[in-house]
C-alpha cells in the first residue's frame, strides 16, 4: 500500500480534459517537491508515492500528490540533526 495515493484515474482524466496539467516526469515531479529526482526513485521503491502510468519516456507522476507527500516529511527526525550524518564525524565530541 502506498502511503501518498494517487487519485483516481477518471479524476486526473477529467481534470487534464479541463486544462488542468498536474501530471508531470521525474524531473518535472522532482522540481515540484524541491528534491532531486533520485529522492523521487527512492520514494517509490519505499513505496511512499507511486507513478500514474509508466510509458515509453518513463514514469509520469501526479505532481499535487508528489508535493503532499515532500510536504509529509520523513518518518523519523532525529533530534539532533548531527545524529543523521555519516562517516568517522558522527559521534565527535
Amino acid at each position: 500500500m502506498v502511503a501518498y495515493p494517487n487519485p483516481d484515474g477518471l479524476d486526473i482524466h477529467f481534470a487534464q480534459l479541463e486544462g488542468n496539467r498536474d501530471l508531470g516526469d521525474l524531473w518535472e515531479a522532482a522540481r515540484a517537491a524541491g528534491v532531486k529526482p533520485g529522492t523521487i526513485r527512492v520514494w517509490v521503491t519505499r513505496q511512499k508515492i507511486e507513478p500514474v502510468l509508466v510509458g515509453e519516456t518513463g514514469p509520469v507522476f501526479h505532481l499535487p500528490t508528489v508535493k503532499t507527500a515532500a510536504e509529509g516529511g520523513a518518518k523519523h527526525r532525529p533530534a539532533d540533526p548531527a545524529a543523521n550524518s555519516r562517516g568517522p564525524h558522527q559521534h565527535a565530541a
